[in-house]
């Protein structure tokens, strides 16, 4: 570890080692014009918001804060429209309002948006009736369709996915600031679909409860409640494409630091967390709080190298670790784990993902995650860690405001046959709003009973 603490680091410094998950473009001298362009252009976040961010994953850490990390599993160039962003972020702020009123502690909104285009494989081609091409790695990389000039690595996407980014975070900012989030108002989030659901009614009453509590505050002080009226959100997506990531990694002359500004929290992907591999390389560069996903598969000399070569300095909300191991397997996998890191003494936020180890195939070939394994896998992680002597900061969800049938089980019962009626997902499937409301209401209850066994 302290030789590569030793190396010296740039933005490009990644480029000497392997490099797991990367297109292979055909025109170099392409690639290049189009990093160099992106590198002209300004940041879609600023380095003051990064740092914002960092100060309350720290309190999550400590407690104090609950951190909701949410979104598309991968974002398409095609749903930067106003309707699916303005979808994403209701089922955000409405999960938010639940925890809030479950956990009592701040929520911090960490959306999966505004730069999630690119997903990594588990091959590098794909073969229909005897046709092998490249596989679809997201709208930052190619395309879906299944011909060669689709298929193909194409330099200029990264610069698409930069307008879309820039598009997606501004339009999300100016909903935000205009009130959109007011919390005296919730109503404004309802979801069309929802009236349905048997859960809608514990909804509203936490929202009536809510505002009743504002109201009654305001009114004994006299003075309005600030935070209630703009919810502070977030912005995250895998750094999987590091040519993307590079060119918009900028040096901050008042910190004396370099910061990822394509968003404000980047996170590695289980299969790019090599030790000796170009994305640890880059993210140990960079200013900004990182995320990891870890699992089974990382024994402790693994992820003790790897906390320490990211977290060097032993800085609060610098890394979130985030774990995930499927239901089946957490109870055994997961104190091996905390266990590990405790004994580096480095600082890490400890965040759920319940859906990528419950990842499944139908009979009829629709990947799917069954809803009780999310819920379990999410009830086992509070367990383990609180018998751990540790504390689960947040949950990491793949989810859409859409009304989609991608995940069987919840409220509705979705079977595998219901999966064909509004599959939409091109890469992994993801739980609807009505779904991923049912999570945020069963953590809150889960944290309410705790509270109240704790009391006695």
């Amino acid at each position: 570890m302290d030789t590569l603490l030793l190396k010296p680091w740039t933005p490009s410094s990644w480029q000497a080692l392997p490099a797991l998950q990367q297109p292979s473009y055909r025109d170099p001298q392409a690639l290049e014009a189009a990093v160099a362009a992106l590198g002209r252009l300004p940041p879609i976040v600023v380095s003051w918001e990064v740092d914002a961010l960092k100060t309350q994953l720290a309190e999550a850490q400590r407690g104090q804060r609950f951190i909701l990390q949410g979104g598309d599993c991968a974002e398409s160039f095609e749903d930067c429209m106003s309707e699916p962003v303005v979808r994403r972020l209701k089922i955000l702020l409405q999960m938010s309002l639940v925890l809030l009123h479950g956990l009592k502690v701040p929520i911090t909104r960490i959306g999966r948006m505004a730069g999630q285009y690119a997903k990594p494989r588990s091959a590098d081609t794909e073969t229909r009736d005897g046709v092998t091409l490249p596989c679809y790695r997201g709208d930052l990389v190619n395309r879906p369709g299944f011909t060669f000039e689709e298929r193909d690595p194409d330099p200029t996407l990264l610069l698409r996915g930069y307008e879309r980014a820039a598009l997606t975070l501004n339009f999300v900012r100016s909903l935000v600031d205009g009130g959109f989030a007011d919390l005296h108002h919730p109503e404004y989030w309802d979801l069309d679909f929802f009236g349905h659901s048997p859960n809608v009614d514990a909804y509203r009453g936490i929202v009536d409860s809510i505002g009743d509590s504002l109201h009654f505050l305001e009114a004994i002080t006299g003075k309005g409640v600030d935070d209630s009226y703009r919810a502070a959100f977030y912005a995250s997506h895998e750094g999987l494409v590091l040519h993307y990531e590079q060119a918009q990694t900028r040096h901050i002359a008042r910190r004396n630091a370099w910061y990822n500004l394509s968003t404000h929290m980047p996170w590695i992907g289980l299969r790019t967390a090599q030790l000796d591999g170009a994305h640890v390389e880059y993210f140990r560069g960079i200013a900004n709080p990182i995320g990891v996903k870890v699992g089974a598969a990382m024994d402790d000399a693994w992820l003790q190298e790897l906390v320490q070569v990211l977290n060097p300095h032993h800085e609060p909300g610098r890394l979130t670790l985030i774990h995930r191991f499927g239901a089946d397997h957490i109870a055994d996998k997961l104190p091996r784990m905390v266990d590990a890191v405790r004994r580096t003494g480095v600082p890490v936020l400890w965040v759920a993902d319940p859906m990528h180890g419950n990842t499944e195939t139908t009979a009829q070939g629709y990947k799917t995650r069954r809803f009780d394994k999310v819920l379990r896998e999410v009830e086992q992680a509070f367990q383990v860690h609180e018998e751990c002597g540790s504390r689960l900061g947040g949950v990491h969800l793949e989810l859409t405001g859409e009304d989609v049938t991608e995940c069987t089980g919840g409220a509705r019962n979705l079977s595998d046959e219901d999966l064909s009626r509004a599959y939409r997902s091109t890469v992994d499937p993801r739980l609807n709003a009505e779904q991923a409301l049912e999570v945020a209401l069963l953590v809150a209850r889960h944290q309410a009973r705790g509270r109240r066994s704790a009391k006695r």
